[in-house]
């Protein structure tokens, strides 16, 4: 057998493999020197795409989050609905984009910063370009972007910039109830009103810890009816035009569960755009300001005096002369200059007389009485914002005289209301609730402060006011409304000035079995057009009267055109 010529293989090589007995087939052939690079190539390949394949597993799994998630951090938690107690959405949860940036993955700084401005030509041009310049894995560039602006930034196609799907605080109703339904952060979490409250309640710390979804979070219901809350504002708004005030605010309260309905204060914002909530003029005047309440104060000293037994509403008080005291002179704006009775004292607004029941009662039994009405301790509601009430620190009689009728203590519109609610509904103190309440869960937690007597007969000075005194404007044919006006100067520079006024009507409807409060405050109104003055009685009263004809129906109040029904006062 003749062996072809292998290339280097020597004679005696030749001669050797001539004469083996062993087939050439059976030879072991030694491997290529170079098979164990191979493999590791081959599981370095397979080994890189396990990784891919994992990664893009991982990110499917995520809804809504791109290629960062894990510099990003937690996905920003859902918050529940918040509705008004007939379900309407006053606050929801929406999705937007956020737009961030790789540094590390830009290409030219300079032509990113340049295209992003021309989209956002709000983001201050050195910072954006200090930002995409560094070598930070990820940074924020605008969080909640419109979807035109995340659609007009993906058209750019910048290497290194992308989005991410988060949640957006929506509020349908703007401006409506700010202050009550409050605001969010960027972050979606609660910093003022009644948003801050659910955080405070717990809710805050189960979106920390990321247990908060959309899927298990039912509506928080509000006490609020946005039917109510509408007119309220529209009508705020409109008396601000007419009277030229440079602030407005109101209140309807359920006076038997202590419940809010609505309440509004004016100027206000718009929680889908924010930036204007922390302005001074744009505060929270019904709970988080406090005032002077003027005559209003009244309606508190005059059941004082009624509850103590001193007083009888058949009583009378000479008002002819102006009381001098401690250098000060006390009169009467509209002087009747003649005894006059209890009604009387009330519907003619009385400094003199009033402080004269005041000076029966004496200093310690004004402040206890005030105190346990609760006008002169911080109210106690879920809203975060609200303020504390200032009085003397020490009480002279001067103070007690001047507290009568409505100077010398600031308290909030809102504990106000929710005092004279105790007044007209048989004498019992509610707390008020922006949450949804039961007239038996009000009654485990109601307190006595009046006897039910005096409550009757703060009924009847309301209604007598309001039929024939301040509160006329306020009346609505088949609704009853009675109420106490108040007209008090400001304190300017440390003195009352006559030509700034805070008004005010405190009114109850229908007044022969009071269902609700409303109570209508107008700060600096001018004289309307072709009139000289600018009294509650012209403004604050007229406003109460436009809310309560516009909401009694969707209250449920049934109109009552009889005069059988008026309140009768029984003689002692």
């Amino acid at each position: 057998m003749k062996l072809p010529a292998w290339p280097g293989l020597s004679r005696a090589s030749k001669a050797e493999a001539t004469s083996s007995r062993v087939p050439l087939r059976a030879r072991r052939v030694a491997p290529p020197r170079h098979s164990g690079r191979f493999a590791i190539a081959v599981g370095l390949f397979f080994g890189v795409y396990a990784v891919i394949g994992g990664r893009l597993l991982m990110w499917g799994a995520i809804p809504g989050e791109g290629a960062s998630y894990g510099r990003l951090g937690p996905v920003v938690a859902s918050r529940p609905d918040l509705v008004d107690r007939n379900g309407e959405v006053l606050a929801t949860d929406i999705k937007t984009a956020s737009l961030f940036a790789e540094p590390r993955r830009i290409v030219d700084p300079d032509e990113a910063t340049e295209a992003l401005l021309s989209v956002l030509p709000d983001l201050d041009a050195r910072s954006l370009h200090a930002r995409l310049s560094g070598e930070a894995g990820f940074v924020w560039l605008k969080r909640q972007l419109t979807p035109r602006q995340q659609s007009q930034i993906f058209a750019l196609g910048l290497p290194g910039i992308g989005f991410r799907t988060e949640k957006r605080r929506f509020y349908p109703g703007g401006p409506t109830a700010s202050h009550v339904v409050g605001l969010v952060n960027v972050d979606n979490q609660g910093i003022a009103g009644m948003e801050k409250y659910v955080d405070d309640q717990g809710f805050g710390d189960i979106q920390r810890m990321n247990l908060a979804n959309g899927d298990n979070l039912a509506p928080v219901r509000l006490s609020l009816d946005l039917r109510v809350q509408h007119i309220m504002r529209d009508e705020l708004a409109a008396s601000m035009k007419r009277y030229d005030a440079i602030a407005a605010g109101g209140v309807v309260l359920d006076v038997d569960t202590g419940e809010v309905l609505a309440m509004a204060s004016m100027p206000d914002y718009d929680p889908n755009d924010p930036k204007d909530a922390l302005k001074t003029e744009n505060m929270n005047r019904m709970s988080a300001g406090t005032f002077e309440m003027g005559s209003t104060f009244k309606t508190f000293t005059t059941a004082m005096a009624l509850d103590s037994g001193l007083v009888k509403i058949t009583d009378s008080f000479d008002a002819s002369r102006p009381i001098r005291i401690g250098g000060f002179t006390i009169s009467d704006f509209h002087g009747k200059h003649r005894v006059l009775t209890v009604p009387e004292i009330f519907e003619y607004s009385s400094n003199i007389g009033t402080a004269k029941q005041a000076d029966l009662v004496g200093i310690e039994g004004h402040k206890a009485f005030l105190t346990k009405m609760g006008l002169l301790t911080r109210l106690k509601t879920e809203l975060p914002e609200t303020a504390m009430p200032t009085q003397p620190k020490v009480w002279k009689k001067l103070n007690s005289i001047t507290i009568s009728f409505g100077h010398g203590v600031s308290t909030t519109p809102l504990q106000t209301a929710v005092a004279a609610a105790a007044l007209v509904n048989g004498g019992r103190l509610i707390p008020p609730t922006f949450l949804p309440r039961t007239k038996a869960e009000a009654d485990a937690v109601a307190e006595m402060v009046v006897r039910k007597r005096t409550s009757d007969e703060i009924r009847y000075l309301f209604d007598l006011n309001g039929r024939s005194g301040s509160g006329k404007s306020a009346q609505v044919a088949g609704y009853r409304v009675g109420g106490k006006t108040g007209t008090a100067e400001k304190v300017v520079n440390g003195r009352y000035a006559a030509n700034k006024r805070f008004n005010a009507y405190l009114a109850a409807f229908p007044i022969d079995k009071p269902r609700f409060v409303v109570l209508v405050v107008l700060d600096e109104p001018k004289p309307e057009a072709g009139k000289a003055g600018a009294t509650a009685g012209m403004n604050a009263a007229p406003t109460v009267g436009a809310i309560i004809r516009r909401s009694a129906a969707l209250l449920k109040v049934k109109p009552d055109f009889s005069e059988a029904n008026r309140p009768l006062l029984v003689s002692n």
